[in-house]
């Protein structure tokens, strides 16, 4: 008889026996972060971070969370508020730049890199004055990794803490300008807004973004005369859309801007230089030909400003006189109600400290959320920022490149 081969048996329900591939852990690992708070250096810059409620949450979640000691007091929280939900209180601002994480409103000032340490992450705004480029040159020395949260988008790419700061600011330009056409801080004594029998006022705003949106909503609901200014069509068009009624619009025509800024009681600037490609949207000409008395209110001065007249003024004293208009140039408006805007900052940070921890850190948070890789300026000592570069004349490199080789 021939030799009976037998069938191999079969398993189909078991792999036991089977070589396999080796299974690796895929879960994203949480991290404990140290976020350090300190005290804002610019006694004009009333806003915190982080709430304490906030605060409490992410203790909660195993972070911790050093805070210099009477960071909050502008914004009315006291160092009890945050120690009581598990913050710690320090005195001195160099046990705050110990942290893994400096969270801060205004952007550092040169004495305070000096206590930062290599590769440690600073997510603060970005402000281009005359002391931007040594400040960036010492957070490269530093090799720190440096993020504007201007510059931070969420996934359908809006900017919530943009969004969030312009809403407050565009609403605020409003009440601003109704304190200087007042003749209580020597303005034409004019009301803003319109009453039966008497012609509004006229305010014109410069772009039609989110804080061009705010500033109309509340000049239209004090009953002002309200034109709007972009170089979009589809942004002029989603304007009218939100606000629900029509409005005069016009792109930026050198002619018809000419003729709207010689009848305006309020010019309200909104866009920066960078997004008009350099330059300034209204030049000292135009503002000599404006009415005496009108009011002129830059929100984009932290980027430079719109206006070629305008300089960048703190709350000290926030207006000045330049040919008979007054005008406003203030980079931290929204620090006219700090509790506000501090609480609108914290809903942005709160959860975006909780992703970063759920990550394992920043650097895994950065190759997985373009929204934040966005934010970034300087990474491990290299500038990012195409822009900046160009203006400060240093080298930049694509962080999506950089982030390929970590």
């Amino acid at each position: 008889m021939g030799r009976i081969s037998r069938p191999t048996p079969q398993f189909p329900y078991s792999k036991g026996l089977m070589p396999q591939e080796e299974m690796l852990e895929t879960g994203r690992k949480n991290k404990r972060i140290t976020i350090g708070i300190p005290k804002e250096t610019d006694a004009t810059e009333c806003r915190i971070p982080l709430t304490p409620e906030a605060v409490e949450m992410l203790v909660d979640e195993g972070h911790e969370i050093i805070i210099e000691k009477g960071a909050g007091n502008l914004a009315n929280y006291t160092d009890t508020d945050y120690s009581e939900r598990g913050g710690q209180i320090v005195e001195s601002s160099q046990e705050v730049f110990k942290s893994e994480i400096i969270l801060k409103v205004a952007p550092l000032i040169l004495k305070e890199t000096e206590y930062l340490n290599e590769g440690q992450v600073i997510i603060s705004s970005l402000h281009l004055n005359s002391s931007a480029g040594q400040y960036l040159r010492n957070l490269m020395q530093k090799r720190i990794t440096a993020i504007a949260f201007e510059n931070i988008h969420d996934q359908d790419g809006a900017f919530p803490l943009v969004r969030a700061m312009s809403s407050i600011a565009g609403s605020t330009s409003i009440l601003v300008a109704a304190e200087y056409l007042s003749n209580v801080n020597k303005g034409k004594g004019v009301m803003l807004g319109g009453v039966t029998g008497i012609t509004p006022t006229e305010i014109v705003i410069l772009g039609a973004g989110t804080a061009a949106e705010f500033a109309a909503r509340a000049a239209l609901g004090l009953g002002a005369m309200v034109k709007v200014f972009d170089d979009s069509i589809k942004r002029l068009n989603d304007l009218q859309n939100i606000l629900g009624q029509r409005l005069f619009t016009s792109i930026f025509h050198p002619q018809v801007l000419e003729r709207v800024l010689r009848t305006a009681d309020v010019v309200i600037g909104t866009l920066s230089p960078e997004e008009i490609k350099g330059g300034f949207i209204v030049c000292e000409e135009l503002v000599k030909k404006m009415k005496k008395g009108s009011v002129i209110i830059d929100l984009s001065i932290d980027k430079g400003g719109c206006f070629e007249t305008s300089e960048m003024r703190d709350n000290s004293k926030p207006a000045f006189v330049k040919h008979n208009v007054i005008h406003y140039c203030v980079p931290n408006i929204t620090s006219r109600v700090a509790r506000t805007a501090s609480i609108a900052m914290s809903n942005v940070f709160s959860p975006l400290i909780t992703e970063i921890g759920e990550a394992g850190g920043i650097k895994s948070q950065l190759k997985d959320d373009p929204g934040l890789r966005n934010g970034v300026y300087i990474f491990n000592g290299i500038l990012t920022n195409d822009y900046l570069g160009r203006l400060y004349n240093i080298p930049s490199r694509d962080i999506n490149l950089l982030m390929a080789a970590f």
